[in-house]
């Protein structure tokens, strides 16, 4: 089980790279994951104050055991080279990149990130927002084995405009087979998988409700615009106490040595397998690190 699997996803908050408060800020949310924007938080006009402050929040720390990744514009636009060579310098957890459609794509960022000097552990993220990389989504995933890339983000709100679909009253008939698809190719190749954002900052029922739906499809996460929106998306994302207690018997029932050698058990009166044994180890690795987040 990697640490990639485990590490807390609940919470990945886009912050505006051209808002200096709102980088100082991000110090003191309970955000597991902080996605610095350079993208579409930024006017055109300030993208390179923007990249300047990013790096600078990004060199100096202070973000405890937050995740800091880097959203950077695409490598196809005018600020894309010198926003990923800047934002690698500076040193983040990661490189988040837009608009990929392709495999081909990740190999690009990849080879860029090393140019630039990346170290090995410099993880690469991904957006998944174009129609394309929806339809080409194995062959995206199947980059997990030869470069950095270690996770997916949803960009539903760009998918929307590309397919000029509405989210509401349900987001399942514009996104369901991208949702699933892209679920699909991060599980079978071990990738992280993060949600796409929630926009009505004062629908907090909204907002469960849509949490609760890309747990329920196996999200780690969900990528969120406001701090008001991170209490309700960490509780929803994090295993429950139940969770916990039954995972950590399962653990103890394969461990008991009565039991070796049995590929079925009945834990807590439900019928257990092996399969079920990784998912227990998973459940109690990311509570372990959700509490170790909190104590920090």
């Amino acid at each position: 089980m990697s640490t990639q699997t485990h590490r807390p996803r609940r919470s990945a908050l886009y912050m505006p790279g051209a808002n200096t408060r709102a980088l100082e800020k991000a110090k003191t949310l309970s955000a597991d994951a902080l996605i610095f924007d350079l993208e579409d938080a930024v006017a055109p006009e300030a993208k390179a104050e923007a990249r300047e402050n990013v790096c600078a929040a990004v060199k100096a720390g202070g973000y405890g055991k937050r995740e800091v990744c880097v959203r950077i514009n695409g490598l196809d636009t005018e600020w894309g080279l010198d926003d990923l060579n800047a934002a690698v310098a500076a040193g983040p957890d990661a490189i988040l990149a837009p608009k990929v459609i392709d495999g081909s794509d990740i190999d690009r960022l990849d080879d860029a990130m090393t140019r630039a000097g990346a170290s090995p552990d410099m993880q690469l993220w991904v957006m998944i927002e174009m129609p394309m990389a929806i339809l080409n989504i194995k062959d995206v995933a199947e980059a997990v084995g030869r470069t950095r890339l270690t996770t997916f983000v949803m960009g539903t709100n760009d998918l929307a405009k590309e397919l000029r679909a509405e989210a509401k009253p349900n987001r399942q008939l514009a996104f369901g087979t991208a949702l699933s698809m892209t679920m699909l190719a991060a599980r079978a190749y071990d990738i992280v998988a993060i949600d796409g954002v929630f926009n009505d900052i004062q629908d907090r029922d909204g907002l469960r409700a849509e949490c609760e739906e890309g747990h329920a499809m196996g999200f780690d996460g969900k990528t969120l615009i406001h701090p008001s929106q991170l209490e309700v998306c960490n509780e929803v994302f994090a295993p429950t106490p139940a969770d916990v207690e039954h995972a950590k018997a399962v653990i103890d029932a394969f461990a008991d040595p009565e039991n070796a050698g049995k590929g079925v058990l009945k834990v807590n009166g439900k019928m257990t397998e092996l399969l079920h044994l990784a998912e227990a180890k998973r459940i109690v690795a990311v509570s372990e690190a959700i509490q170790a987040m909190q104590d920090n």
